[in-house]
């Protein structure tokens, strides 16, 4: 039997606008298409479609808005202007809606929602089933003003991190360094007002410690892996999460190969060589269960084709579907199946009804 999967972070908007890819077809269909494309380096090397996620049981999901904005000293991509980032997340948005209008997807933005979701997906029926999402935003840099985070709340926003790659408006994320200064305090205030969750993946060293300073509210880690198994600044230490684990937040694995395994080179690695598999994701889930001492802190969030694809991925994985081989993994690690259900998806499931009850 296969298990419910919650996957934690999912940029099919992402992929459906900016890559150009059809999530209707089958993942064989859009690696066709794309066949010869050389304009990003995961052309042809897709994992995920709407229906794979039915074929992996991955039957709920937190889906991003993201857009960031870059200032001119910047030299990341992005957009110009916090006007045309806020655009961009507003088609996103659209592509949600419309997916909707099919039949596709749905909304999760409350308990009621969720509760009648799961009862859905557990109805042992061969009928299509939409993919329930969590609407959240990677980076806040295009929320022009705080009045748009309402806007966004009202459109049924739910959760969001307030930085990306580089230096934001509102902290710093990977690979820079610097606090969360006035701007960010108050988008905090007003996360929390809103009960939103936030999602500290991606915050750098010094924008973390400040927000949990002055944040009280709801948080966790959609994803993000283990700085103790991959020394490098877009893991958390083991500090961090520790300080994650006692606020009770859970922590989403994520799939990307170079946040998996130490020394990952950028267009030269592979997976097999590199022996990066979802044995290796286990190693970074068994991490936080050791640090926080049980298996309520940890669950999955690939981000898979969040800007790469099976070149840079589980060797054993060739779509989402395949994340049905990890109850089996956990099991000859020693889980218990209360355990793994705890991973699989009950600790984020739980997390929600928390928050939302």
């Amino acid at each position: 039997m296969r298990m419910l999967i919650f996957d934690a972070h999912l940029d099919l908007s992402m992929n459906a606008l900016e890559w150009n890819r059809d999530l209707t077809q089958e993942v064989a269909e859009i690696r066709a298409m794309e066949e010869g494309m050389v304009d990003k380096p995961d052309r042809g090397k897709n994992t995920v479609s709407l229906n794979a996620l039915r074929k992996g049981n991955i039957g709920i999901c937190v889906a991003t808005q993201i857009a960031r904005y870059v200032k001119k000293s910047n030299p990341l991509p992005g957009w110009n202007s916090p006007e045309q980032a806020w655009a961009q997340t507003q088609g996103q948005l659209a592509w949600y809606k419309a997916m909707e209008g099919m039949g596709e997807m749905i909304q999760i933005k409350n308990l009621t929602n969720l509760e009648d979701h799961l009862n859905l997906w557990n109805k042992d029926s061969d009928e299509k089933k939409p993919i329930g999402y969590i609407l959240s935003l990677e980076g806040a840099d295009s929320i022009m003003s705080i009045a748009h985070l309402e806007k966004s709340y009202e459109q049924g926003l739910r959760a969001i991190g307030p930085a990306h790659y580089g230096p934001g408006t509102y902290a710093f994320g990977t690979d820079s360094t610097g606090g969360i200064g006035t701007k960010g305090k108050e988008l905090l205030r007003e996360i929390a007002r809103l009960n939103l969750i936030l999602d500290a993946t991606h915050l750098c060293d010094q924008s973390f410690w400040e927000t949990m300073d002055v944040y009280s509210g709801p948080v966790w880690a959609s994803h993000n892996n283990c700085r103790t198994l991959v020394d490098h600044n877009r893991q958390f230490s083991d500090e961090q999460l520790h300080e994650l684990i006692n606020r009770k937040a859970v922590i989403g694995m994520a799939l990307d190969a170079w946040m998996m395994v130490p020394n990952w080179v950028r267009g030269q690695s592979s997976p097999k060589k590199m022996g990066v598999s979802l044995h290796t994701m286990v190693d970074h889930i068994d991490h936080i269960c050791q640090l926080s001492g049980n298996s309520l802190h940890v669950g999955i969030g690939t981000d898979l084709d969040g800007g790469f694809g099976k070149e840079q991925c589980p060797h054993d994985l060739d779509t989402i579907a395949d994340l049905q081989k990890l109850p089996s993994l956990l099991d000859k690690r020693g889980y218990t199946a209360k355990d793994v259900e705890n991973i699989m998806s009950l600790n984020f499931m739980t997390f929600l009804e928390n928050t939302w009850s």
